[in-house]
C-alpha cells in the first residue's frame, strides 16, 4: 500500500511538471511559429499590393543607427527580405517570372512553385520554406508570391529542439528528486498506517482471549440452565459474529502487508475453483439457487494456497447470499495469454448502480445496510478478497452484464 503511494505520489508530481512544461514550452514554440507566419503575410501583403514588388523605402530623419521594434516598418525590409514571384494571365499562361531578388531558386522552379499553387485553388501557405500568397487583379492577372521564412523557421526549429531537449532533462531531474523525496513525504502516512496495522493485530490477539472466555462460561451455562435459553443463545451469536469480524480484520490486515505475507508456489487454479464450487453447491441448492461450473482444466499460477482458496470462498459465499431464490450462480476459471481469470457470476435482487460498483470492496461497504441482519457478514470479505489478489500481483473488477446481476473478476499472471 505505502509503495503504491509513494509511486501515485510520484507520478502526480510528474504528470504535473510535464502539463506546466507543455504549456509553457508549447505556448512558447506557438507564439514563435504564429509570429513567422504572421510577420510573413504582412510581408506578403505589401508585396500583394504593389504587384510583386516593394514600394520605394523612405528615408527617415533622425539619430543614426536607431532601429525600429517592428521590423515589418522598417525601410530596411525591402533590402532584407528574399521573395519571387510569378504573374499568369486570365488563360493561366505564364506572363513573367521575377526571381531578382533571391538567388536560391532558379525561374524553372519559381514557375513550378507557382503552378502548384495555382492547381491547389488554395490563397495561402508554405511550400517547403517559402511562404506563399495568390492574388487576382482586376485587369485579370493572377500572381502568386513566396517569402523566404527559411532563415525565421531554422531558427524556431533550432529553439523549439533546445526547448524540448531542456524540459526532458528537467522532467528526468524532477522524477529523480520526487522518488527521491516520495519517501519522507508519504512517512507521516506510512507511520500512521503502519500503528493503525499493528493496533488490529495486536488487539485482534487481545480479544480472541476474552472471547474464548465468553464462549466457554456461554457453554457451561447452557450446560447448566438449557439449550433453549434465549439470552444464552444471544451471547454465543454475539461472540461468534465478534470472533468472525476479528479473523476478518487480521486476515485483511496480513494480505495488506503484500505478497512476503504469503507462501508462494506453484498451485491447480483449476482443481481449487472445482473443489471450492462443489463445496458450496450444497449451500446454494438449499436455498433453491443454481450454481453453474464452466472451468478450464489444468490452469496454474504462482500464488498462496490457503490465500486463493479463502478467495474462492469470499466470492462464492457473497454470491450465494446474495442471489435470489430460483436464480443462477456461474463459477467460471480460463485463460489468456497472460492472465488467469476467475469469475463468479450470479443475478441480484437488488440493481446496483454502475457508479457504486467500485464502493464494493470498500471496508464494511453494504449497498443495502437495512440488510445486513437478513444477510449475515461484516461488509469486509470484498475488501479481503481485494486484498488477496493485490498481494498477488493481480486485479479484481466488479461488473455488470445486465440489470439485477453483478460479476467478480479477479486476474492473475500465468
Amino acid at each position: 500500500m505505502i509503495r503504491k503511494l509513494r509511486i501515485k505520489f510520484a507520478l502526480s508530481a510528474i504528470i504535473s511538471v510535464l502539463l506546466v512544461l507543455i504549456l509553457l514550452v508549447g505556448g512558447i514554440n506557438l507564439f514563435n511559429y504564429r509570429k513567422i507566419v504572421s510577420d510573413s503575410d504582412r510581408v506578403l501583403e505589401i508585396l500583394a499590393d504593389n504587384r510583386g514588388r516593394f514600394p520605394d523605402p523612405v528615408m527617415r530623419e533622425g539619430p543614426p543607427g536607431r532601429r525600429d521594434n517592428d521590423r515589418i516598418d522598417s525601410p530596411e525590409l525591402s533590402f532584407e527580405t528574399r521573395y519571387f514571384s510569378v504573374a499568369f494571365d486570365e488563360d493561366g499562361s505564364i506572363l513573367f517570372t521575377n526571381t531578382g531578388m533571391i538567388f536560391a531558386v532558379s525561374p524553372e522552379v519559381a514557375e513550378e512553385y507557382a503552378k502548384e499553387v495555382m492547381d491547389s485553388g488554395r490563397s495561402k501557405g508554405f511550400i517547403g520554406d517559402y511562404r506563399y500568397t495568390s492574388v487576382s487583379y482586376g485587369d485579370g492577372t493572377d500572381m502568386v508570391i513566396f517569402t523566404d521564412c527559411g532563415p525565421s523557421l531554422a531558427n524556431f526549429r533550432n529553439f523549439r529542439n533546445v526547448s524540448l531537449i531542456i524540459s526532458a532533462v528537467c522532467l528526468f531531474i524532477v522524477g529523480i528528486a520526487v522518488s527521491l523525496i516520495s519517501g519522507k513525504a508519504v512517512r507521516p502516512v506510512a507511520e500512521s498506517y503502519e500503528k493503525q496495522r499493528r493496533f488490529i493485530t495486536d488487539a485482534g490477539h487481545e480479544i480472541k482471549t476474552p472471547l474464548a472466555i465468553i464462549n466457554a462460561d456461554s457453554d457451561v451455562l447452557m450446560t447448566d440452565i438449557g439449550e433453549d435459553n434465549e439470552w444464552l443463545n444471544d451471547i454465543r451469536k454475539q461472540t461468534e459474529r465478534l470472533t468472525e469480524l476479528t479473523n476478518e480484520l487480521v486476515l485483511l490486515t496480513k494480505m495488506e502487508e503484500g505478497s512476503s505475507s504469503l507462501v508462494m508456489e506453484r498451485i491447480d487454479l483449476s482443481s481449487l475453483a472445482d473443489d471450492q464450487a462443489d463445496s458450496f453447491m450444497v449451500l446454494a441448492s438449499a436455498g433453491n439457487k443454481e450454481l453453474v461450473k464452466d472451468i478450464d482444466p489444468d490452469i496454474s499460477i504462482n500464488g498462496d494456497k490457503k490465500a486463493i482458496y479463502e478467495l474462492l470462498s469470499i466470492l462464492l459465499d457473497n454470491a450465494v447470499k446474495y442471489c435470489p431464490e430460483g436464480k443462477t450462480i456461474t463459477v467460471s476459471c480460463r485463460k489468456d495469454e497472460k492472465y488467469a481469470r476467475i469469475e463468479v457470476a450470479n443475478d441480484t435482487q437488488d440493481d446496483i448502480k454502475e457508479d457504486s460498483l467500485n464502493d464494493l470492496f470498500d471496508r464494511f461497504y453494504r449497498t443495502d445496510a437495512s440488510r445486513n441482519s437478513e444477510t449475515g457478514g461484516h461488509g469486509i470479505g470484498l475488501s479481503i478478497a481485494k486484498a488477496i489478489v493485490e498481494a498477488h500481483r493481480g486485479r479484481i473488477t466488479a461488473s455488470k452484464d445486465k440489470p439485477y446481476s453483478i460479476r467478480f473478476t479477479a486476474y492473475f499472471r500465468l
